[in-house]
């Protein structure tokens, strides 16, 4: 694309009144971009009324530094920075059933990405793994778990960048994925200059290396609440499922569940204590019909039946590595919710030192895990 043309494009969708859809509607209409632009008033009045055919025919004033901006930062990395039009071969095609497709898609990753068939490939064996920002310590194991089995079955992993569930499944894609796949893409709601949540500085620049991240906003977007959840339908969208790991009744990734299914897409949910509400989200989606997983197995069922490798991610519903009689007496006493010292004390008859000692024990082991007031996790692992 040459400067020229990215002009084109970034004023059409800066032009008051444009928005996916009735850019849509004029590319069918006129052809590209500049065709729209030297259409006759008349002509654009009768598609899209007065107020935005005088819009078309005006630049708006943010133009210039916007394409400078952008020009840059193609020339920058032009191996990696991509920006994709609704025309370009390397455009997801998944995206063009959707309502309102983006009319543009920042795109920043691994050079193998931009072949003719580019992403739209990996989105053949994707799928998106979503959920809480604040995901209890074992929501945030079940994630990065999770995605790691799939990605090691050759699958993409799809998520937003967000804290909690959305970095651990990122993070597990990382560590799953072969080499020369595509093991991860981040779909993010601020311009790609821009990293949020900050502390994901590192591992947004890890996914530029072995992924790619995605944003249909200009770059300089900052973070913007309702951003946020319009990337949602790009995430179901890209994805041929969608597991939510942890959510609640209101959450983001119930919204990204809903346009998976209205999309006619998988839902997967895993399930988890009826006292937990990061689990409630997860249970109302399986009443509405979200298949309940219990590993990643579960998800290969659907989404690649013929595979029958061995599911990785089984030790996340199944037992732990045999403990010795203490160990275990501790484990069955504490079962799979948070529990207080003294509900502790009482059901395994220790006295309070010998206890504290195991309890001390398992943590160093990653068996359990302190929670906020006073609680204890325990944690199951692949």
């Amino acid at each position: 694309m040459d400067r020229e043309e990215l002009a084109d494009w970034l004023r059409l969708g800066l032009t008051p009144g444009v928005g996916n859809t009735t850019a849509r509607r004029l590319l069918t209409a006129f052809g590209l971009p500049n065709q729209v632009f030297v259409a006759t008033a008349h002509s654009l009045e009768q598609l899209v009324g007065a107020r935005v055919s005088a819009a078309l025919h005006s630049e708006p004033a943010e133009l210039p530094a916007l394409l400078d901006l952008t020009w840059q930062w193609l020339q920058a990395s032009p191996q990696q920075h991509r920006v994709l039009t609704l025309g370009d071969p390397a455009y997801p095609q998944s995206l063009l059933h959707m309502e309102d497709p983006p009319l543009l898609l920042y795109a920043m990753g691994a050079p193998e990405s931009w072949t003719a068939d580019g992403i739209s490939t990996s989105m053949a064996r994707s799928v998106a793994i979503v959920g809480s920002r604040n995901p209890t310590p074992q929501g945030a194991i079940n994630a990065r778990e999770f995605s790691r089995a799939l990605a090691q079955q050759g699958l993409t992993i799809v998520s937003g960048l967000a804290l909690g569930v959305d970095g651990a499944a990122h993070e597990g894609a990382l560590e799953g994925a072969a080499p020369g796949q595509l093991a991860t893409i981040a779909v993010v709601g601020t311009g790609l200059d821009r990293v949020y949540p900050r502390q994901h500085r590192d591992l947004a620049h890890r996914i530029a290396q072995r992924g790619v991240l995605l944003s249909e906003y200009p770059l300089g977007t900052p973070p913007i609440s309702a951003n946020f959840p319009r990337r949602n339908r790009v995430i179901a969208g890209l994805s041929c499922g969608t597991l939510v790991v942890e959510a609640a009744l209101k959450s983001g990734s119930l919204i990204t569940a809903r346009l998976a299914a209205e999309q006619g897409k998988e839902v997967f949910a895993i399930p988890g204590s009826i006292h937990s509400t990061q689990a409630r989200g997860c249970h109302a989606l399986i009443r509405q019909g979200a298949k309940l997983v219990e590993s990643a197995q579960d998800v290969l069922e659907e989404l690649l039946p013929d595979t029958h490798a061995d599911d990785p991610a089984k030790g996340t519903s199944g037992s732990d590595t045999p403990e010795s009689d203490g160990e275990n007496d501790v484990l069955q006493a504490l079962g799979f919710l948070p529990m207080g010292l003294d509900a502790l004390l009482a059901r395994t008859g220790l006295d309070t030192a010998t206890l504290q000692v195991r309890l001390m024990e398992l943590e160093l082991q990653g068996k359990l895990v302190r929670m906020p007031g006073g609680l204890f996790q325990r944690i199951i692992r692949a």
